[in-house]
């Protein structure tokens, strides 16, 4: 780790909920629309080709009606252990980790800037400190409404 220390944007939580529906809202466009980006963002998913080397592309339309275009690259999926992708425009790789812990999952999820002043500024222009937190608290409710479904 090291150097990348000033460089990174990491959050740790563990769900109740179990790693195969956990991987299952996080690889599947039909789910992870439902919850992807901070409080008051919707989706639109163009394309989610979930295999290394394939292309992620969606608009966040933010509640003061501005689109964001993302498009990322899978990099590396490892099944319900790991998922690495290039983001880029601002451009950083996500590492998400899931372990299994019994019927709950830890998660794991770095953003890796290429420099200290990268994160910072995509820290102070986005908010993606607050964003991602608020990203897994929506995360944390759609698992709850869908065990619920699925009791």
């Amino acid at each position: 780790m090291g150097n990348d220390a000033n460089r990174e944007m990491r959050t740790t939580r563990i769900f109740k909920a179990p790693i195969e529906l956990m991987w299952e809202v996080w690889t599947d466009p039909k789910h992870i629309i439902n919850w992807w980006g901070p409080n008051g963002f919707t989706n639109t998913i163009h394309k989610m080709e979930f295999h290394e080397g394939g292309e992620w592309t969606l608009t966040m339309h933010g509640p003061d009606g501005t689109d964001y275009a993302n498009r990322s690259i899978f990099r590396e999926i490892i099944f319900e252990k790991k998922i690495v992708f290039e983001h880029f425009n601002p451009h950083f790789i996500t590492t998400v980790i899931f372990e299994a812990k019994g019927n709950e999952t830890l998660i794991d999820w770095t953003l890796l800037f290429d420099t200290a002043d990268m994160r910072e500024t995509v820290i102070k222009a986005h908010k993606a400190d607050e964003g991602q937190k608020q990203n897994l608290n929506k995360l944390e409710k759609y698992l709850s409404a869908r065990l619920n479904e699925l009791a």
